[in-house]
């Protein structure tokens, strides 16, 4: 069965009036929809009777000077001849309550004409065109959606969620305030700005604060940025819920807090957080509360200095401040809403009749002035939502006289006709609308294809003013418009991060299980460096550099060898005078070359040991200073030989000396065999070994040069490398072959009658000789870079020292201080 079709002039009754709070009549009627409050009441719902209206609480100073603004940017449309002559523009203003259910009822009261009792919409055209509002989004997005059917456009003052920009969602839709989209994007680019790397997000629980959530954590991919929490405002405030929220944030180490919220939510919420007496949180608030009035007394600073956000750009509104002081409720005796904004401003009721809900107010005449301290109306020098709503209503007016001026047969519509100016249809008007450009206090105004207009925000901070009221502090321009970030205003920002940006010279180590904005600070290691903040990381230094202290540089590596520093210098005077005690000590010889005790036991033997003792001296200075070829080549060649020669002279000494105590027994002619001549024999064969096995070495695998990166990986060791490993230990190891020889035949010989028998010499300093050289191999292995050539410099002095003194001291001593000692007779043991 078809529904019955009503006759044309039949009327709709309303089931229930919702009444506007402001009307003026017109050729042209736009609606207004404003939060005049921002707390609701809503009414219990049991069905058992007819429930009442929902309640609205807490009047907005600020919302109403929204209303006010829009009036007047009415009135002065009607008053230029220049834009819409011969038309007048009028209005009815509802109440939204901050709220979608009674948002929902206000668009549909504003679809009816101004007689609310008998509606003519059930035909003929709309009695409006275009609507101006909504503040908050979820209310805008109902009232879009109510609109749309009748095709009726509505331009937001204050609704940014990005979710409005879908045409086949809200074709009707348009704005002069910025899309989410670039909120969102300046909010990633303000925490990055400021390094706050680890932070909360609180929203309301609408479209509004979800996809203002989705857009921030889809922007804040990649930037280094984590979310600690996510935490949702109930759209029905609940306390309970609230103080859950609120432990959180108390709770958690994010000390920055990102909120999408409206004013109307946020309000009874902040109450709560105060009386937990929480601080040393930094606010970032959305456009939506950034400059929110009832959070300009006092008692905020404490919770809410600092905060800051991005305001919708401020304008001009001329005339604002005055046309608001016309407004009072001698003028207007019955509007209820006049009498909330005394008793807000007043804390006094002018007429206690129509306000029920405070009756313990005292009376006051209504003529009162309105002073500067009613900052929440009063504010003027800034406005910013207000000045949007004074845009919007002149982006209606030029849409309107661009309509209106029309030229017949180059219209815009079917067979190219334009709209009748005294039956004008709203869908007709969107269309001017959407093609509107105007410029207004300096500024352009046009929509693009999605009804946005250009993106701009002021960067606002929540400052303390000289009375120790909130003041909003201008302190940077975001341009959405351009590519790039923008600078944003240099402001004094806490640090919220879960973990300090790891400063150059260690890398981020991620603590296993916790998000990516959690992790622990490592130095780089040895030899390798970052020199980027919040480095992942660290990059190795090339071969020949090193790190420095810090872990941030490449810097050459410290080229060491034994050069003449003070260890350098050290051992060269040892050296020195080693060399120069041997040759004063062959002076000595040379000067008493004719007694007794030089000549006993051949004392040529003993100038061929003295002069191969000074020539072990000086070997030792060649082990100083750069290596090169051929310092590395000399050095143990010229070591080896020197010290074969003269052990090969001691071995010679300790034949002669073993000899010539064996030989004085009869038959035994050893002697012969022992003489001068046979003596050179046995030197020179010793040694011509030793120069053999290092003719080997050198023809083989000589020294060379090296530069050493291994054991001391800081530095860069400059060496001799020895080429041939069992080279150089068979030179050793010939080397210690004499002198174990030297040792066993002067330890055999030790006991041999005489008051000079050398052989106990010879056994002490072989003793001394071995013990060095066998010390020296561990030292030799085991110390580190330019050490390694002292720990060989000192076995060479201190074995060198130890022959010199253990052989020629006690000669020395009976030469120079005991002379009557030398003699034959004492020498052979015939006289003490």
């Amino acid at each position: 069965m078809l529904p019955e079709v009503l006759p044309p002039d039949s009327e709709c009754v309303l089931q229930s009036d919702f009444e506007p709070v402001f009307v003026a009549d017109g050729d042209f009627v736009i609606g207004g929809i404003f939060p005049l409050h921002y707390n609701q009441e809503m009414p219990d719902v049991n069905y058992t009777y007819r429930p009442t209206a929902v309640r609205c609480n807490g009047f907005d100073p600020r919302a109403f000077r929204w209303a006010q603004t829009m009036r007047l940017a009415v009135e002065e449309i009607n008053q230029n001849e220049q834009l819409l002559p011969n038309h007048t523009l009028g209005y009815k203003i509802f109440d939204s309550c901050a709220y979608p259910l009674t948002g929902q009822r206000a668009a549909l009261a504003v679809l009816n004409g101004l007689d609310q009792a008998h509606s003519h919409m059930c035909s003929g055209a709309s009695p409006l065109l275009a609507v101006i509002g909504e503040s908050g989004s979820a209310q805008s997005i109902v009232v879009s959606r109510i609109l749309q059917p009748f095709k009726i456009p509505m331009i937001s003052y204050f609704s940014s969620c990005a979710c409005l920009s879908d045409r086949r969602e809200y074709p009707t839709f348009f704005r002069v305030i910025p899309n989410d989209d670039y909120q969102v994007k300046a909010m990633a680019q303000l925490l990055v700005r400021y390094d706050w790397r680890w932070v909360g997000v609180v929203r309301g629980d609408h479209e509004y604060g979800h996809f203002a959530l989705q857009g921030l954590l889809r922007e804040l991919e990649g930037t280094g940025v984590c979310v600690a929490y996510q935490e949702m405002i109930p759209l029905l405030y609940n306390q309970q819920r609230a103080l859950e929220i609120i432990e959180v944030m108390r709770s958690s180490t994010a000390r920055v807090v990102v909120v999408f919220s409206a004013e109307g939510e946020m309000t009874p919420f902040l109450k709560d957080y105060m009386a937990q007496n929480i601080t040393g949180i930094q606010w970032v608030a959305s456009e939506a509360w950034v400059t929110a009035s009832l959070f300009t007394t006092s008692e905020y600073f404490p919770y809410l200095g600092g905060t800051i956000g991005f305001g919708i750009r401020t304008g001009q509104v001329p005339g604002l401040r005055d046309y608001l002081q016309t407004v009072n409720p001698g003028r207007y005796p019955s509007n209820p809403l006049v009498q909330q904004l005394w008793e807000a401003l007043y804390g006094c009721s002018p007429s206690p009749s129509l306000s029920p809900s405070s009756p313990l107010l005292p009376p006051c005449s209504g003529q009162e002035t309105l002073l500067k301290q009613h900052s929440a109306y009063m504010n003027t020098s800034s406005p910013r939502v207000a000045y949007n709503v004074y845009k919007a209503v002149y982006a209606i007016a030029h849409s309107l006289k661009n309509l209106l001026h029309c030229q017949p047969r180059a219209g815009p519509f079917n067979n190219h006709t334009c709209a009748h100016s005294n039956n004008v249809q709203p869908w007709q008007l969107q269309h001017y609308i959407q093609e509107v450009a105007f410029s207004i206090s300096g500024e352009e105004v046009n929509f693009d294809l999605k009804g946005d207009s250009i993106p701009y925000y002021d960067i606002i901070n929540w400052q303390r003013g000289s009375g120790g009221n909130m003041e909003f502090i201008n302190v940077g321009l975001f341009d959405g418009a351009k590519d790039s970030g923008k600078e944003l205003g240099e402001v004094e920002v806490v640090v919220s991060v879960c973990s300090a940006s790891c400063a150059p010279g260690s890398r981020k180590a991620v603590r296993r299980g916790e998000p990516l904005c959690c992790f622990d600070c490592v130095p780089c290691d040895s030899g390798k460096i970052s020199n980027q903040t919040d480095s992942i990381d660290c990059t190795e230094c090339p071969e020949d550099y090193w790190s420095n202290a810090d872990g941030t540089l490449c810097i050459p590596k410290v080229v060491e060898f034994l050069s003449h520093d003070a260890m350098g210098i050290a051992l060269t005077v040892i050296a020195v005078v080693g060399a120069c005690l041997t040759v004063s000590v062959l002076a000595v010889f040379l000067h008493h070359r004719t007694t007794p005790i030089v000549r006993v036991n051949n004392s040529e033997l003993s100038f061929f040991i003295l002069f191969s003792l000074t020539l072990c001296f000086l070997c030792a200075l060649m082990f100083i200073g750069e290596p090169t070829s051929w310092s590395c080549m000399l050095r143990h060649t010229t070591f080896s030989i020197t010290f074969s020669l003269c052990i090969s002279c001691i071995l010679g000494k300790t034949l002669v000396v073993l000899a010539a105590f064996t030989s004085t027994r009869p038959g035994n002619n050893i002697m012969k065999w022992l003489g001068p001549k046979q003596q050179r024999v046995i030197i020179f064969c010793c040694t011509l070994v030793q120069v053999l096995i290092c003719a080997a070495w050198l023809i083989a695998a000589p020294p060379y040069p090296s530069r050493n990166t291994q054991d001391q990986r800081s530095k860069i060791i400059l060496e001799c490398s020895v080429g041939s490993p069992l080279a150089f230990w068979c030179v050793l190891g010939y080397i210690g072959l004499l002198a174990c020889l030297c040792f066993i035949l002067a330890f055999l010989a030790r006991k041999l009658p005489g008051n000079f028998n050398e052989a106990k010499f010879i056994t002490f300093s072989m003793l001394i000789f071995c013990a060095v050289w066998i010390s020296f191999i561990p030292a030799y292995v085991s110390s580190p870079g330019k050490y390694t050539v002292a720990v060989e410099i000192f076995a060479i002095l201190a074995s060198s020292f130890g022959l010199l003194f253990c052989l020629f001291a006690p000669k020395c001593y009976i030469i120079l201080l005991r002379p009557e000692r030398n003699i034959k007779q004492h020498i052979m043991g015939n006289k003490k």
